[in-house]
């Protein structure tokens, strides 16, 4: 018999054994409603404490009654007396179960309920022999039937894909995943809590939108029925928020789903969560201590030190982080100065010289190139903190050019463990020069880049009633939380990541 028999057999099996032990607790549901025991008519169970809680404070709740609610997550039946275990919120605790506590009918419906079970525990809390903290039951309630076992009799959880398909089976049977996830929410609460601090104002700005921009990306299109317009779910937050700037509101920023239509890896999911942020009268360089401290203080919160380890690499992310233009860090990397590269065709040249390819003939510009090569060369090799900044314009139509080179950009990107954490610009607030940009984004979209941006008359008339000089950020949260919890995947920074269906 061959592997794929043996394995197609073993899945046959283990679907039988599953469809029968799903039925036996259909069959005990059955027989509770029978006898006017329906747990899930149960509207409403009053909890007094968590188990962490009580574990946290023994002294204070020894010999004390309380109330507490949970998942069984394990039993041991001894005759006339039990312990089971069961898991809240935030912790494990065991429970003594005894027939002389709960009398004989109660004590029989107990050793009945199953593994997986929600229930309610009343009783006093006390310290087994083995100086376990414990609650001895006077009263127990079945909540909620789990009619379906949990995998391997809650040995783990161990199948990746299955694990980011059914989260709420991975949060029961791998509590560190749940910790992930209060870290997470800790991170987004600090980056508030800074930037209020600072007099940022949290705003909401539409998802929908009839033109995609604010960034270079392939968007998510869909169709309002109503109005009988395509509409395009938002790739960055950007336009809108200069727009309040533009309306007086002078920092404001926002945390929010956007949704870009193009691969995914371990580092990319179509929707994911950024922060965008905008000041006015400040500049690229403000963004770039905003951003120290955004990452050094969260750090500092939610882990204790800024001192880190993220797949075995150690970071320090304590504010004093390098800065170097891009066309510095390539000569640096290769030894190639791009100060005496003027033409785009010694720009290309010099790219097929190299071998690296440029993706279309639209991108055939000493910018493009300039970007290019930090791909190769540069990118990976920035451990530590590092600020990239001066980004040639063809490659940032929303950023201010430098004023001493033209052909630059006052932009900057964060880069830690060879990876991208955040875009900043000094914001271009000329309109007839973003018109132009503009301009050329459409006619690469014409030409069949599918990420270029479309032309957006109403930001060009905002722009013309006067943006200040503004600094703007965007910082993915999501790479941020990776960090912060050394997760590989961004598939375990999100509690719902995208996956294709199974059928």
């Amino acid at each position: 018999m061959s592997e794929n028999q043996n394995n197609q057999n073993n899945e046959q099996v283990e679907e039988l054994d599953m469809n029968h032990l799903m039925q036996i607790r259909r069959d005990k549901l059955k027989e509770l409603q029978e006898q006017g025991k329906d747990p899930f008519e149960i509207t409403k169970f009053n909890r007094t404490n968590t188990a962490g809680e009580i574990k946290a404070n023994y002294e204070q709740f020894e010999q004390k009654d309380v109330t507490v609610a949970g998942r069984i997550i394990a039993k041991r039946i001894m005759g006339k007396a039990s312990f089971c275990t069961i898991q809240d919120c935030d912790e494990k605790i065991q429970s003594y179960v005894s027939i002389n506590d709960l009398g004989e009918e109660s004590y029989k419906a107990f050793k009945t309920w199953d593994i997986g079970d929600l229930i309610g525990i009343t009783g006093f809390v006390f310290k087994t022999r083995t100086e376990e903290i414990s609650v001895h039951a006077k009263e127990v309630t079945l909540l909620s039937k789990s009619l379906r076992p949990l995998p391997e009799k809650f040995h783990g959880l161990k199948d990746v894909d299955l694990r980011y398909r059914q989260r709420y089976v991975d949060l029961i049977m791998n509590p560190e995943v749940k910790e992930s996830f209060v870290m997470r929410s800790k991170i987004i609460s600090n980056i508030r809590k800074i930037l209020e601090e600072k007099g940022y104002l949290e705003v909401e700005t539409p998802i929908l939108n009839t033109i995609s921009g604010g960034a270079t990306a392939r968007p998510f299109i869909t169709h309002h029925n109503s109005l009988d317009i395509d509409m395009y779910l938002r790739i960055a937050l950007e336009l809108n928020l200069k727009r309040l700037i533009v309306g007086g509101m002078d920092k404001v920023y926002e945390i929010g789903r956007v949704f870009r239509n193009e691969g995914m890896d371990i580092r990319h999911n179509p929707e994911f969560t950024m922060l965008e942020l905008y000041a006015a009268y400040e500049d690229f360089h403000d963004m770039m201590d905003i951003t120290e401290e955004i990452f050094s203080r969260t750090a500092q919160e939610v882990l204790g030190t800024t001192k880190i380890t993220y797949q075995g690499q150690e970071i320090d992310l304590t504010p004093g982080w390098k800065r170097i233009t891009m066309i510095d860090s390539i000569k640096e990397a290769c030894g190639v100065d791009f100060n005496e590269i003027q033409t785009d065709e010694e720009a290309v040249a010099l790219a097929k010289e190299r071998g690296i390819q440029i993706p279309d003939k639209t991108k055939e510009t000493r910018g493009d190139v300039i970007s290019l090569f930090f791909d190769e060369y540069v990118e990976k090799t920035l451990i530590q903190p590092t600020f990239i900044y001066e980004y040639p314009v063809e490659i940032s139509p929303l950023a201010k050019k430098c004023p001493k080179n033209k052909r630059m950009t006052e932009r900057f990107e964060v880069f830690i463990g060879g990876r991208e954490y955040g875009n900043a610009f000094s914001e271009l607030n000329d309109p007839i020069d973003q018109y132009e940009r503009f301009k050329k984004q459409v006619e690469a979209k014409e030409a069949g880049d599918e990420e270029a941006g479309m032309m957006d008359e109403d930001y060009i008339n905002a722009l013309e009633i006067g943006l200040p000089p503004t600094g703007g950020l965007g910082i993915g949260i999501d790479r941020l939380v990776m960090l912060l919890t050394d997760s590989a995947s961004i598939r375990d920074a999100l509690l719902f990541p995208t996956m294709k269906p199974l059928n």
